[in-house]
């Protein structure tokens, strides 16, 4: 019967689908992001500290990141570079690509976060004899990343989500896996709706994540 051997595919091909996402998707999503906060930190840092020269070029990367399309930079990094002579391999060029495009709008997120804090708290990090490095790392920075949890949160998961776009420079994630096998049985319908199932449910235990995050970092708001 048709439905017995589309229910078949979709149960056979589930694991097919699911392995890649925690074996590709989860670690590229995990990574990239990991190095997209160090990034992000890093330039809001700058611009909050009003360097001009170093303000200047942070706005300058946050403009282009922003204003060119992520497959664009996939394809440039990945394809682009080769005529330079610089080879990267797909996972580490998907790495890279995510990690800088990420940043970018992290470092956006955090900077309004540090501009909310209240000038006060700079001026009283000196009356207690604090340097401006130790002020902020240990009293504006912590608590503006508490404020920013929420935004940064939602922009794991559109980058979880975002990361097959990488099937374009060749990476085997779960969008990949899924169309080499609709390939060999031509079901996209089927097979399409079941990734994005899968999708789904790694999103829903970020969202969970973050809940428990948020209340984690209420129970020590101020």
């Amino acid at each position: 019967m048709p439905d017995q051997r589309l229910l078949g595919l979709v149960t056979d091909s589930f694991w097919q689908i699911l392995l890649p996402g925690l074996t590709v998707t989860v670690p590229l999503t995990a990574i990239a992001f990991s190095l997209a906060m160090v990034i992000a930190v890093a330039v809001a840092l700058v611009q909050f500290a009003g360097l001009r020269v170093l303000r200047q070029l942070a706005r300058f990367y946050i403009w282009v990141i922003r204003g060119t399309p992520l497959l664009v930079q996939l394809f440039v990094v990945f394809f682009g570079l080769t005529k330079v002579g610089i080879v990267i391999a797909p996972f580490p060029a998907a790495v890279l690509v995510f990690s800088i495009n990420e940043g970018a709008y992290c470092a956006e997120t955090i900077r309004g976060a540090l501009e909310s804090i209240p000038a006060g708290q700079l001026e009283g990090g000196r009356c207690l004899g604090l340097s401006w490095f130790q002020t902020v790392r240990s009293v504006i920075l912590p608590q503006a990343l508490r404020s920013a949890f929420p935004a940064l949160s939602n922009s794991l998961i559109a980058m979880m989500k975002d990361t097959s776009l990488a099937a374009n420079i060749t990476v085997t994630e779960m969008f990949m896996a899924t169309q080499r096998i609709n390939a060999r049985v031509y079901e996209p319908l089927a097979l399409y709706i079941e990734v994005g199932l899968i999708y789904l449910m790694f999103s829903t235990a970020l969202t969970w994540l973050q809940r428990w995050g948020e209340k984690k970092l209420g129970a020590y708001t101020v």
